[in-house]
Parts: structure tokens; sequence; C-alpha cells
């Protein structure tokens, strides 16, 4: 295969600060070159130095086996490089065939044709979407879609794709990689920047891995292992990346839920939680999981069943209820849910228990930056300091402000919707040691998670759940992904019923 692009010797400071250090990098036609690395290592700048987003401060880049220097992202689009980043470039209130074309129309655009060449790359790609739609209202797998028609409208031979998976749902996100397989087919070249090592070991030709703006290796995929992957990362090996369980104890029980019922979205969920304990629910995208979270927090009405906190049938109608009983809740969706971007970190941390830090409707900005701080430090929080928006912070440390807001909050159930996901290994490892510390100090925490191998490393045992309703139980002896997965592919009596009449 020929190469496309060549980045040889790229060095990019910041001030004093060496963000790349002397990177070599190529890219083939027809090839997925997978690219990974923990949060900081440096893919992200190398990937705008290919952009033409940043001009590095030595070294150079070869296309097509020509030198070129870009002068910006349009002179790199226009050589046929685009890049998909992680947060969509769309204009939410253009039409999907003005995004397409978006910096390419004319004074005087011929709409009838723009819907026409947009629904022809759409049709391409296997997706029959309005090109008149509003961008803003599509799902984000569609607006996924228009980025990549985006590109192939480009003529495109080089795309970038960076954490493209990590805010789909499973089959999305299984279409998405479908259409990477048919643009490499085709002989497009793709950099594949994800933290989800099995997609890039799926996908993926060639693996380089980054650690602190430096190149550690480039291996054939078929010669690579994941754990291999991992230690070149972070260090270690992925079986070290698990706290040891040793030392928790189930006590006395914190949470039961009877029969409780939300629709066809949860069905007579039934299960119970004790302190010191950590209880997986695991199952497929869509089987419910969600929704019985949300039903424990208060933040959706069960229809009907009940709910016992340390005994006591309590009413869940509200977040403010789950507050008040003592739960606390990390939604999937944390930029949206989770914390407040713009808000400091110090707000953030204090937001679930505001009366420790006010008096007489007043707010003691000093002992909440205390207590930010205090939190900070206990979960190895990197930040300049509390002061600093969470926007400002990458992924993994956004998440550790949404937990240190329930730690506060000294909360007896946390409930941890899909607490790792678009993390990287380095900071997995330091969620699953703050779970762990959780759980020995008496609390009790109920974890969702798609990854199988997050809920065998952390959890006492697992609920395993499949169109609304808890199909099965596997303790600690019976994890492995055949009986994970056999549960969860389970086609309940009720569904089955429903579906003949």
């Amino acid at each position: 295969m020929s190469v496309l692009v060549s980045l040889n010797a790229i060095k990019k400071n910041f001030g004093g600060v060496q963000a790349l250090k002397g990177i070599d990098f190529d890219l083939r036609q027809g090839e997925v070159h997978a690219l990974v690395g923990e949060n900081g290592a440096g893919k992200s700048t190398l990937m705008r130095v290919l952009a033409g987003e940043t001009t590095p401060s030595s070294g150079s880049i070869s296309l097509f086996g020509k030198p070129v220097e870009f002068s910006g992202p349009h002179d790199a689009t226009s050589h046929g490089i685009s890049v998909i980043h992680q947060e969509l470039a769309l204009a939410p209130d253009l039409t999907v065939a003005e995004n397409i074309f978006l910096g390419r129309l004319p004074k005087f655009v011929n709409h009838r044709a723009l819907r026409r060449d947009a629904h022809d790359l759409i049709h391409k790609l296997g997706f029959n979407i309005d090109p008149a739609t509003q961008v803003g209202s599509l799902t984000v797998a569609h607006q996924q879609v228009v980025e990549i028609a985006k590109a192939l409208s480009n003529n495109s031979r080089i795309i970038v794709f960076d954490e493209p998976t990590a805010v789909l749902a499973g089959s999305d996100a299984e279409r998405l990689l479908d259409i990477i397989r048919e643009l490499r087919a085709a002989g497009t070249g793709i950099v594949y920047i994800s933290h989800r090592l099995n997609e890039v070991f799926e996908l993926s030709d060639r693996i380089t891995v980054m650690k602190d703006g430096s190149h550690v290796e480039t291996l054939d995929t078929a010669d690579a292992s994941i754990d291999q992957i991992i230690s070149d990362m972070v260090g270690r090996r992925m079986d070290a990346l698990f706290p040891s369980k040793l030392g928790r104890e189930a006590g006395e029980l914190v949470l039961e839920a009877r029969n409780v019922s939300l629709g066809r979205k949860v069905r007579d969920v039934s299960f119970s939680i004790r302190a010191g304990e950590v209880v997986g629910l695991g199952g497929l995208v869509g089987s419910g999981r969600t929704e019985v979270a949300r039903v424990l927090f208060g933040a959706d009405r069960a229809k009907s069943g009940s709910i016992l906190v340390r005994g006591k049938p309590t009413r869940l109608h509200s977040p403010g209820d789950g507050v008040r009983a003592s739960i606390g809740l990390v939604p999937e969706d944390r930029k949206m849910q989770g914390v407040i971007l713009d808000a400091p970190i110090r707000v953030n941390c204090t937001l679930a228990k505001l009366r420790s830090v006010t008096r007489l409707g007043f707010l003691n900005v000093r002992k909440e930056r205390r207590i930010a701080t205090k939190l900070g430090a206990s979960m190895r929080l990197k930040a300049a300091n509390v002061d600093a928006p969470v926007s400002n912070l990458s992924g993994g440390n956004q998440q550790k402000v949404a937990l240190a807001k329930w730690f506060h909050a000294d909360c007896e159930l946390l409930i941890l919707d899909e607490p790792t996901r678009g993390v990287d290994v380095g900071a997995k490892s330091e969620i699953y040691t703050i779970i762990n510390d959780l759980a020995k100090s008496g609390k009790a925490v109920l974890v969702i998670s798609s990854e199988h191998q997050e809920l065998f490393g952390i959890c006492d045992r697992i609920l395993v759940m499949a169109e609304g309703a808890i199909v099965g139980e596997l303790n600690a002896s019976e994890f492995t992904e055949e009986r994970l997965l056999t549960l969860a592919m389970t086609r309940t009596e009720k569904n089955n019923d429903e579906a003949i009449a």
C-alpha cells in the first residue's frame, strides 16, 4: 500500500511546554491506523498539525510523497484531509445539505441541486436522512453521518475520527464502524483515535501508541495484544487496572426495589443492594438499565412497585427526593447532566450539598474553595485550581468532578451510569480505585456499564437486564462474557406474548 501522508519528527511547543517531542507517524492508502494513549499524550495535537489547525515548531509533512505546508484548516481540507472531532463541528440551525457543503456555497444557491447532491452522499453511506432537515434536530448518530458526508463531499482521501463512538449507542456505533470499513475498502486512509481498545483491535490494521508527547511504538494489530498496548500506555498490565476487592464486606440493606415498573422500559424489577457492595447492572444498550437508575434517583416516577431505603418505603418522585434519601446519580451524559461545564470546579463539587457552604442565603466562597480543594486532592484531580471552569478539564477529570459532587453529599447509595465512558485507561484505573474505596467505607454502589471487563473487575455481583426486566444474576465465580451475553440476549416471556398478540 502506498503512503498517503507522513509526519516526520514533528515537535510542538506551547510556551515552555513541549506537547510533541519529535513524532513520526504515517498513514497508508486503504488502512485504519489507530492512535492511542492517555489524555494529554499528544494525540489531538498531532492531528491538529495534520489538519492545518496548528503549525508545528519543527518537523515536516509529506502528502502523497511530496513536502507540503498547510496555511490553515481550509488548505488541509483542499488537499483531501478531513477531521471528524469528538465535539461535532456542525451548524445546528442550518440544514443537512447546507452543513455538508458549508464553506463552499455559491452566492446564489440552487437548493434543489444542493439537496440532491447531499442525498446522494448520504445514500452512499446507507442512510435515509432528509437533506432539508435542520441538523440540530438529528440524533448524534445521524450528525456523525452528516460529518462523514461532508468529508466525502471534499473528496477526502484522509479522514481522522476522534472518539467517534464515545456517545453512540451499540447499534449506531456498529453502523459507524461498518462505514469506516467501507471507506477503507474504497482506499481511504483512516486515523482512528479511541479509548475503546476492543474497537481498536476489531477495526485497525496498525496501532501507534503515544505517551507524554512521545512516540512509544507502532505495531501491526495482528501482532499486538490489549495487555501490551495498555502496558505501553500506562506502564502496567490490564489486570493491574482493577484494585483488590479484599476488605469489602456486605453490610446492612441500603436499598430494595420491589416489582418496580415504568411501562415497557422497566418491568417488574426487584433487587436489593447492601452497604459495602458494588453491584453491576449489565445488559445491552436499550435494555432498561439507565431507566432503572433514573427511577431509583427520582428523575422518573415509577408507575407501580415500591422502593425501600434502609427498610422504609420511600417516595422518589423527583431528584430532590433522591438526594434527601441519600442517593446520588452520576448520569451517562456527564457534559449535559453530570456537571455544569462553564461553572468553576468548586461550584460543581458542592452543588449537591449547598447548605454546607451557605448561611442565611449567602455563599461562603472561601469554604467552598477549601472543600473543593480537599476533594480534588483525595481524587487526584488534575486541574490548575478549583476556580477553573470544568470545561477546561479532560474527560477523566470532568468525571472525577461529577463523582466529587456526590462524595461531598455523602450519599449512602451512589449510582454510576457508564462511569468511564470516553475516559483514558489511566483515569479509568483511578476511578476504579475511587469506587473500591467507596465500598470499603461502607457505601453501596450500583454501576451500569457496557464494558463487561469493567463489570467483572469491580463488581461483587452483576444483575443482567433484557427488555426492561432483570433476567438473571451472576456471582463472581460466574463472571464470563458468554454467561453475561446469553442472559443479555434473553427474549422475555412478557415481550414474546406482546409480540404474538
